[in-house]
């Protein structure tokens, strides 16, 4: 009888310890002592996440000890030597919707398991892997690595809880930066905005956007104002203006493609173009387009287009306020004058009214307006 009590109370146990085991695993909701974490930042079109788990100081000591520093044997999985998981719990995640350059090499976009070798002397060493799915860093494996970046660490105010933010975010760049204790793991990523428009805009075309004018001019735009290929934007907005069954000629898309023309060194057929589209401008496009002509420079040009314009669109505004600024521009502030207070008895509100006026003083003064 007593072994056969034995015998059921081991079993009884075994069966205990395998169900405590299953609700453990299953109960995966509960609180844990190192809160989950995500921070995100979008770099013009690319976003970066990092998420991860938040462990506390608690009055221990981090660096050198909790954190050792280098490279070391956990005791548990298949790593003889290990970083630091960066984190607590399950791998510290780095996400990427497009490619990075982080210390000058490239991490594809993906997801990686962020890892980190801390120094004694104030260095560390980020490593990205390609697996991203383990738990901590036992099962680390150096021929997994995406990347490996060797990077300064700082020294700041105290920070109980450990944590990823995103600082100095620019228009292409960003710093990513852990801070822990009085420590802070820093590492600049940096994405090619343009490039990445560029081939985003190439798939939008072979979709439904790609089926109006306007996303065409809105590509070709892009690629002018960003330095991307003139080439293939010279294309974009030629489907714009002709041979497409969405195509239209107007001042704007030529006037669009003159620049792009400009822009390749073509000045002669950037200059036809404009020709062409004068006739199609409004008065306020005609003098928009002579004050683009004073901002590059071409002073002259500018005033042939502004005296164009108060032919065409005799007695309205804002012929004279144009012709004020092109006769300003070469100089002839007589002139200019003349025709600022011109502009003054057509200004069709107070805002422009008040901002002739002041124009009127710098004339008067001598000092050009534009």
């Amino acid at each position: 009888m007593k072994q056969f009590y034995k015998a059921f109370s081991a079993t009884m146990i075994t069966a205990l310890l395998f169900m405590t085991s299953t609700v453990t695993a299953q109960l995966d909701f509960l609180p844990r002592g190192s809160q989950m974490a995500k921070v995100s930042q979008r770099i013009g079109t690319t976003d970066v996440t990092i998420i991860y788990s938040r462990p506390s100081v608690n009055n221990r000591e981090i660096w050198g000890a909790l954190v050792p520093y280098g490279m070391n044997n956990l005791g548990f999985g298949t790593a003889t030597e290990s970083p630091w998981r960066a984190g607590a719990n399950e791998n510290t995640v780095f996400k990427t919707t497009h490619d990075l350059a982080i210390g000058g090499k490239t991490l594809p976009a993906g997801k990686y398991g962020l890892h980190m070798i801390v120094n004694e002397d104030n260095t560390a060493t980020v490593i990205f892997s390609k697996n991203h799915e383990a738990w901590g860093s036992y099962f680390y494996d150096p021929a997994e690595d995406a990347l490996r970046v060797d990077v300064t660490t700082n020294e700041v105010p105290h920070t109980e809880l450990l944590t990823y933010s995103f600082d100095e975010v620019g228009a292409n760049s960003a710093v990513a930066s852990l801070k822990w204790e009085k420590k802070q793991i820093p590492f600049t990523i940096e994405t090619d905005v343009t490039a990445n428009v560029m081939a985003e805009i190439r798939q939008q075309l072979q979709t439904s956007p790609g089926f109006n004018r306007q996303t065409w001019e809105q590509a070709a735009g892009y690629a002018l104002n960003n330095r991307g290929n003139l080439d293939e934007a010279l294309g974009w907005v030629n489907a714009a203006i002709e041979g497409q069954f969405f195509s239209q000629k107007n001042f704007n898309n030529l006037s669009l493609k003159a620049q792009i023309l400009e822009r390749q060194g073509k000045t002669a057929e950037a200059k036809a173009v404009m020709d062409e589209a004068m006739p199609m401008g409004t008065v306020l496009e005609i003098h928009s387009y002579g004050r683009q002509l004073i901002a590059q420079g071409k002073k002259d040009q500018a005033l042939e287009v502004f005296k164009w314009n108060a032919k065409e669109h005799k007695n309205t505004w804002p012929v004279d306020f144009g012709l004020a600024r092109g006769y300003s521009a070469v100089g002839n502030y007589k002139t200019a004058l003349k025709h600022l207070k011109i502009a003054e008895g057509r200004a069709p509100d107070p805002l422009n009214k008040n901002a002739i006026e002041g124009y009127i003083t710098q004339l008067e003064a001598g000092t050009d307006i534009n």
